[in-house]
């Protein structure tokens, strides 16, 4: 008898439905448009406004890197809660991440209520902007669902900032699962985009007694830099773009970038010169469908990071507001 009921119990357990697993064909019969109103909505956007590529994918990074790709980041702060992106390392990610999920949101809420999460979105406009941009498509397994708390208060320490040293930047990624070599695909992302004056000034700007700027930097480069910038502390939204040569593409520019003394951020040249980090970035410097096929992995695998599943999750009816 007792055998027989540890066979029930097993059978039982094995026939429930595992929260962990997504799907990439998850919405199929719950909302079979959804992949198709995802491409119109961000086709639209991208095209309407041409930083809506690279402002998502930034958006997607720092929701996932920080706790898990669920969503977290697209909430609104409130009176009783400062969210996550009020957090101020996220006070510079462009609207447009934000406006291209609410639309596809608000277009599959229209289609099938109550049925897409905004992680899921979010992963998937973000993979089909990078596509559009002329990266490489990789598979978005789907069924997250949307984080229940946003807190400026936890973000502090959780995300990479341009001033970190190599050291800290494989520690970082390394609490999370991913290797150097992933970390490095993953900076990839700097091929499209742009960063903030803000952020790299005080390489560029009175660097030393000897010298205007960093070594590291091209001087033409860093001349070109200091003349762009050169209004950044009365408009501190004034940027540039990360990849100098090919701006709009997503390639392996950024990589061929490096060597030259032609990154943006003090954590891109620490990149190239530090020998744990550097053979990679020769790798994809060169040979641009090793960095397209390590970096689609590794997008892949960032997708996953810390999801949220079933009960311990819900959908979110707006995705700024939890529920």
């Amino acid at each position: 008898m007792a055998v027989l009921l540890v066979l029930i119990l097993t059978l039982l357990t094995c026939s429930l439905p595992t929260e962990s697993r997504l799907y990439t064909n998850y919405y199929a019969k719950s909302c079979p448009r959804f992949a198709q109103i995802v491409q119109d909505v961000v086709t639209n956007k991208q095209i309407s406004t041409p930083t809506t590529a690279a402002g998502t994918l930034r958006l997607f990074f720092h929701d996932c890197i920080h706790n898990g790709c669920d969503g977290s980041i697209l909430v609104s702060s409130t009176p009783f809660n400062k969210a996550e992106r009020d957090a101020d390392v996220n006070l510079s990610l462009p609207g447009d991440g934000f406006d291209v999920v609410v639309r596809a949101k608000i277009a599959l809420e229209l289609a099938c209520p109550n049925t897409v999460s905004c992680a899921d979105i979010l992963a998937v406009a973000t993979r089909d902007l990078v596509t559009m941009m002329g990266g490489p498509y990789y598979n978005v397994p789907l069924g997250r669902r949307d984080g229940k708390s946003s807190r400026a208060a936890a973000v502090p320490g959780t995300l990479p900032l341009p001033t970190m040293s190599v050291s800290d930047l494989i520690t970082l990624f390394g609490s999370r699962g991913f290797s150097a070599q992933e970390m490095v695909a993953l900076s990839g992302a700097h091929t499209i985009g742009f960063s903030h004056c803000k952020e790299f000034t005080a390489a560029i700007y009175n660097y030393s007694r000897a010298e205007q700027s960093d070594p590291v930097y091209n001087p033409r480069y860093a001349a070109g830099l200091r003349n762009a910038c050169a209004d950044f502390q009365k408009n501190p939204t004034l940027s540039v773009f990360n990849d100098v040569m090919t701006p709009n593409k997503f390639d392996n520019a950024y990589f061929q970038n490096l060597p030259k003394g032609l990154g943006l951020l003090k954590s891109d040249h620490a990149m190239f010169n530090d020998a744990r980090t550097r053979s990679f970035v020769e790798l994809y410097a060169k040979d641009q469908s090793s960095f397209f096929y390590a970096f689609a992995r590794a997008m892949e695998k960032l997708s996953v990071y810390g999801i949220q599943t079933g009960r311990k999750g819900e959908i979110r009816h707006r995705c700024d507001a939890i529920n």
